[in-house]
């Protein structure tokens, strides 16, 4: 699935008609709070972003995403009127994967887009088997014993990291800035409270979180 944020109707109509005739799944959204309802609830496999929008401006769309860990490895590409060299470098240093100046070749947009998922689908994938727990994070799935799990954007989040930093304690801190953001202004028990859920939906694989009293959290081998 491929989500296209683009405040311009035929530029978001064209784009999405293009990229659908040519086979692949598409979704827009004229509104970065209608591309962030989306992503709470599935994932794209690349992301077109302009940068001039309202409600908040792509490079700051692009700055949340690559910050976070869950979403940090879905390739983006940039879409903007501004060509300067500037403008590209700035999108570059945030992480884009790619830069398309406007007015651009619907065909060339396609053609990049494809290549850019190939080069997704030679990355290795990684998946994560603890005792009853099975996680893959690319395609959003969990399961405990065979049977799925639903769980929210952030658990999923949560569940990730502490799989990456296996043994490794993670202080609420840690959690907090990295899947909430540094400008985060709430409260450290926002991770207790969501450790909680996330125990209660995993069931038995729930006890495959520790809870390491003073300093945070961890999942061990």
């Amino acid at each position: 699935m491929i989500y296209l944020v683009e405040d311009d109707e035929n530029i978001r109509e064209l784009v999405t008609y293009a990229l659908k005739s040519m086979g692949l799944e598409a979704e827009s959204f004229e509104t970065p709070s209608l591309f962030w309802t989306a992503m709470s609830k599935n994932l794209p496999s690349l992301v077109l972003l302009d940068i001039m929008l309202p409600e908040e401006d792509g490079l700051t769309i692009l700055k949340k995403l690559k910050r976070t860990q869950g979403t940090s490895t879905i390739p983006v590409i940039m879409l903007s009127a501004k060509s300067s060299e500037i403008d590209k470098v700035n999108g570059f240093e945030l992480g884009a994967d790619d830069y398309i100046a406007k007015p651009f070749g619907v065909m060339e947009l396609v053609a990049r887009v494809k290549a850019r998922l190939r080069d997704g689908k030679e990355e290795k994938r990684f998946e994560y088997n603890v005792g009853p727990l099975y996680v893959c994070p690319e395609k959003h799935i969990v399961t405990v014993n065979g049977v799925g799990v639903n769980l929210t954007y952030k658990e999923f989040e949560i569940l990730c990291m502490l799989l990456k930093n296996m043994d490794i304690v993670l202080t609420r801190d840690q959690l907090l800035n990295t899947i909430w953001g540094y400008s985060f202004d709430g409260e450290s028990r926002t991770v207790d409270v969501h450790i909680r859920t996330l125990r209660q939906k995993l069931g038995v694989a729930g006890e495959l979180i520790e809870t390491v009293r003073g300093i945070g959290y961890k999942i061990g081998k």
